[in-house]
């Protein structure tokens, strides 16, 4: 399989997209942040020095998609028709749970967008709650689920 943002030369380059249809895609990521039970009892209580842990990640999240171009080198600024990230306390973890969904109509797809959501809110969980828990880990970040495109469905196994 060929590298899309290398050219004939090995130099990378932003992939042009001109000729590709216009179409509906979606892309699923989804992480998690493990933290000490101290931390996530902090966060499921609402004890939060800087406040509202979970609703801050959220917002970052969706900043994070709308600003995805501008953070990733080849990435295309996409007109993104919509952005969901679901933030759940996980006791079992113990931590938080983190899926973003990432819509557009347009001629590349949302993959990075989605991940760049996930990463965001997870990095947001970390800066929010870091004076008690420095230790937090951040994983788990990946693609679940792309529509869309000439590649069609993808679903991670």
């Amino acid at each position: 399989m060929a590298l899309t943002h290398f050219d004939a030369k090995g130099d990378a380059h932003m992939v042009d997209v001109s000729d590709k249809a216009v179409t509906s895609r979606m892309a699923i990521a989804e992480g998690w942040v493990k933290m000490a039970r101290e931390t996530f009892e902090i966060i499921s209580e609402g004890r939060a020095k800087k406040g509202d842990v979970l609703g801050v990640a959220r917002l970052a999240g969706i900043m994070g998609a709308k600003k995805t171009s501008e953070l990733i080198p080849l990435c295309h600024p996409l007109p993104i028709t919509k952005v969901a990230l679901d933030l759940t306390l996980d006791a079992d973890l113990p931590g938080v749970r983190i899926a973003a969904t990432v819509k557009t109509t347009g001629q590349t797809g949302v993959e990075m967008e989605a991940l760049t959501a996930v990463s965001t809110a997870a990095l947001t969980v970390y800066d929010m709650i870091k004076a008690v828990d420095k230790a937090m880990e951040i994983g788990g970040i990946r693609l679940v689920l792309k529509e869309g495109g000439k590649s069609g469905r993808y679903e991670a196994p």
